[in-house]
């Protein structure tokens, strides 16, 4: 089938909507119609050449939700009809690391997806002929995509889609960052450094877990009034002195919990000095830059401080953001007020402009 979609030519150059072709869903695929697509910091990130594992020409996007065409040969999980959320993390529930319980790092389909494969090593994109590779297993800045049923969430019905696509990245990363990768406890001191989607999602985590103390920390003063908004109990524009500030409001030990949501070296080494001695965990979200390393004094963590990852706030995309967006529905969550921008598919370059200024929290491309 003929589909629009955004196709990214070469690093550095902006992205070119165009007429490419979509072959119908395999053994374990899924054709799904999108409805909307959130502009991420990631598709950036990898559009400008400064991701090492990036790749050209691609369709890029990975933030989507849609609806369930059709379906290929002995799928099971989902049928025509569902509503869904596309996920760059699947979940088979089977491999080793799903097994596990102790991680969302799938690794069934890792291999081929990296390369911008579907798990037998082709594509169902193409132009002119010519294959065309899937971004992060999902190409979601398309009108139809085709995926994996392991990568994909069904979620309810009653769920707004426009809605729904932050929980494919951004939201469910920050959330799930306080939820399931720190394992906030209830009564504890937060502090969230960079306050974009990921950052607001770790308030809204921190404030689901019943943090008592939530500090947000930002640059962005229109940024620390989202964060008030959805839980952060202070609030303190980001300087040199920050993590001395820190300490001092907490008794001179530091937070129990800390995230960092910038991508910036440097605030990481802050979210781990302002971390608390002997318990304090400083948990980080954001993407350094190529070849860019972070430095921690080891007295830092022979004092007790711990220091982790999150990838996709280690939640299990197929069993945790359908319960995620049910907390939506549910008024927990406000996804309304993080939807700054909603624009066409053409105005895809508009929504990476967007984000580089600053400007609002989540562009959405809607179809």
């Amino acid at each position: 089938m003929k589909i629009r979609a955004a196709v990214l030519e070469e690093f550095g150059q902006p992205l070119v909507v165009q007429e490419v072709d979509l072959a119908e869903p395999k053994a374990g695929e899924v054709l799904v119609h999108l409805s909307a697509c959130g502009v991420c910091h990631t598709d950036l990130y990898t559009a400008s050449g400064a991701d090492p594992t990036g790749y050209a020409p691609c369709v890029l996007g990975h933030e989507g939700a849609g609806v369930v065409e059709r379906v290929g040969e002995g799928v099971t999980l989902v049928r025509p009809g569902d509503h869904v959320i596309t996920l760059f993390a699947p979940e088979c529930g089977a491999c080793v690391h799903c097994l596990s319980g102790r991680t969302n790092r799938c690794v069934a389909i890792r291999d081929q997806q990296g390369l911008g494969y579907l798990p037998d090593g082709t594509t169902r994109l193409s132009r002119g002929g010519e294959p065309l590779r899937h971004f992060m297993g999902t190409s979601t800045f398309a009108e139809y995509t085709v995926m994996p049923e392991i990568a994909l969430a069904k979620v309810s019905s009653e769920a707004p889609l426009e809605g729904c696509a932050p929980f494919a990245c951004g939201l469910s990363t920050g959330i799930g960052a306080a939820l399931y990768t720190a394992r906030v406890e209830p009564g504890s001191v937060c502090v969230v450094f960079g306050c974009g989607l990921v950052g607001l999602g770790a308030v809204i985590g921190a404030r689901l877990a019943g943090a008592e103390r939530i500090v947000a920390v930002d640059l962005s003063a229109e940024r620390l009034a989202q964060a008030r908004h959805h839980g952060a109990t202070d609030t303190r524009i980001a300087g040199d002195d920050t993590v001395d500030w820190l300490r001092s409001e907490t008794g001179g030990f530091g937070a129990d919990y800390t995230f960092e949501a910038t991508g910036n070296v440097q605030v990481m080494r802050q979210a781990v000095e302002a971390a608390r001695e002997a318990w304090g965990m400083a948990t980080m979200c954001g993407v350094a830059g190529k070849g860019e390393t972070l430095e921690i004094v080891p007295r830092f963590l022979i004092t007790g401080r711990r220091v982790t990852g999150s990838s996709f706030g280690g939640v299990k995309g197929r069993t945790q953001v359908p319960q995620l967006v049910d907390r939506w529905l549910a008024g927990e969550i406000d996804v309304d007020a993080l939807i700054s921008h909603r624009m066409s598919l053409d105005d895809v370059e508009r929504g990476f402009e967007l984000m580089e200024r600053q400007d609002g929290i989540r562009s959405v491309i809607t179809f």
